[in-house]
């Protein structure tokens, strides 16, 4: 296969080769278990129950054809499809086989497998926050300082909106932004954080706190004008999936505003704070937003505060292409709350 790849000379047989890489079915369930998240070489046995040489010379021969990148996290390689790095052509030919792979028994079997490990995962994530209600103000505050979301704000908001504060931990922002729009809806998959929320938020009438999975939330699609995902991307196994629901649930022409830590090598402060991420290149979250369907995307790092102890923070902020028309009576004066 190699061979015939490589005596046909330059883009053409590049693209020979990148084709007869996806002639393997087990190539291809493989990458489907990638598609959305990172996975280890362990991990990726244990779902395709394979051993380990099979796993590793199948994911050798992909990363040479550029379907899959890896990362560095511990002693351990995390590997994932490069579907942000793929060109038009290579993300016509993904689907095209993601299609056929689909149907596949064996690869329904591995999604079930994924889906059961997936879930024991994450439970070191639940349990740190589980924890962590009690005292996540003082620990955010510790980490990250006090005024960012403050900063981040400044990118938001006309009046009238329905605002969903995916993430919403202890509602400090869902508290934040309460007095300058009709609605905030809080979702979180911590009862211990939304009991504090809920503390926190309960003289405030037009706070709602829902409970779910920021990967399949419980909103409707288009109900929210405004989506703020606030440290919540470095906690998630598939930050793709997220991003994708935040859209969802965003009405045309609505914004979307993410937070999160710049890429560090902190390996003890991640273990700590109980995250999966160690952060993000600033290329690499512009490529998530606009992977997710955003358009208008802007990225910048945040200043960091002078005390603050943690890494520094990303801001993107983008929209869901469309328009929204706001009528004049409804936009904001210059005027506060109650004024």
């Amino acid at each position: 296969m190699g061979q015939a790849a490589s005596a046909i000379p330059g883009s053409v047989g590049e693209w020979v080769g990148r084709l007869e890489s996806l002639c393997d079915p087990l190539r291809l369930r493989l990458l489907r278990l990638i598609e959305d998240q990172e996975l280890g070489v362990a991990e990726l046995c244990r779902v395709l129950q394979l051993p380990q040489s099979t796993v590793s010379r199948h994911l050798k021969l992909l990363a040479e054809r550029r379907w899959v990148v890896s990362r560095r996290q511990g002693t351990a390689n995390l590997y994932r499809m490069a579907a942000t790095e793929l060109d038009g052509a290579g993300r016509r030919l993904w689907r095209l086989a993601r299609e056929r792979v689909a149907d596949c028994p064996a690869a329904r079997q591995d999604q079930l497998r994924l889906a059961r490990h997936l879930r024991e995962r994450r439970g070191p994530v639940d349990r740190f926050f589980a924890g962590a209600a009690g005292r996540w103000d003082h620990l955010r505050a510790e980490m990250y300082g006090r005024t960012f979301t403050a900063a981040a704000l400044l990118d938001l908001l006309p009046p009238r909106w329905t605002v969903a504060d995916l993430g919403c931990g202890t509602g400090a922002i869902a508290a934040e932004l309460a007095p300058y729009v009709d609605r905030v809806i809080g979702v979180d998959r911590s009862r211990a954080m939304l009991r504090a929320a809920a503390a926190r938020t309960g003289d405030l009438p037009n706070v709602e706190l829902r409970r779910g999975d920021l990967a399949a939330l419980p909103l409707q699609s288009g109900e929210a004008d405004a989506v703020v995902l606030a440290l919540v991307l470095t906690y998630v196994a598939e930050p793709a999936a997220v991003l994708r629901e935040a859209v969802r649930v965003l009405k045309p022409g609505g914004r979307a505003l993410v937070v999160d830590l710049a890429r560090h090598e902190r390996e003890d402060f991640r273990r700590r704070m109980g995250q999966r991420w160690c952060g993000f290149e600033i290329e690499q979250f512009g490529r998530m937003l606009d992977a997710s369907g955003l358009a208008e995307v802007r990225c910048r790092t945040l200043p960091p505060e002078p005390d603050a102890r943690g890494p520094a923070l990303l801001l993107g902020a983008a929209s869901r292409p469309g328009t929204t028309r706001v009528p004049h009576d409804e936009r904001r004066s210059d005027a506060a709350p109650g004024d």
